[in-house]
């Protein structure tokens, strides 16, 4: 049984052990330094241990964003990430967003079609090499 919930405070190992297996690559200071600016963020539970997280970020006023959706490879397929952004756009309507937005790659706009997103033009510009 999953079970999520909202703005769990989270160890800092469980998160990179986490973030390791869906992205493939290190976290780094990503609890202590982006969660304590965020409007809300998700963790999806089996028992104690996280195996979904999703991250809502805001610019202080209407505008939420959905980031680092992930769930752990061997608890794919299940429905979680799906729960975590219905549960992601309800807490950011209930703290003040307005407008909920979301990038994802070509290969997942079915799953965000799916969890209400439509598609709008948008820019974007590489910073980091």
């Amino acid at each position: 049984m999953i079970v999520l919930a909202d703005d769990p405070a989270l160890s800092t190992e469980a998160f990179a052990e986490l973030y390791r297996a869906a992205w493939g690559a290190d976290a780094g200071p990503y609890v202590q330094s982006v969660l304590p600016r965020s409007l809300a963020w998700l963790g999806a539970f089996a028992g104690e241990t996280l195996v979904g997280f999703v991250n809502v970020a805001w610019d202080g006023g209407v505008h939420a964003f959905l980031l680092d959706t992930m769930v752990h490879p061997s608890w794919r397929r299940q429905g979680i990430a799906r729960r975590m952004v219905q549960r992601a756009s309800a807490l950011a309507r209930d703290r003040g967003a307005a407008w909920l937005h979301v990038n994802y790659e070509p290969r997942l706009e079915s799953f965000y079609s799916g969890c209400g997103f439509r598609p709008t033009a948008a820019g974007l510009i590489r910073l980091a090499k």
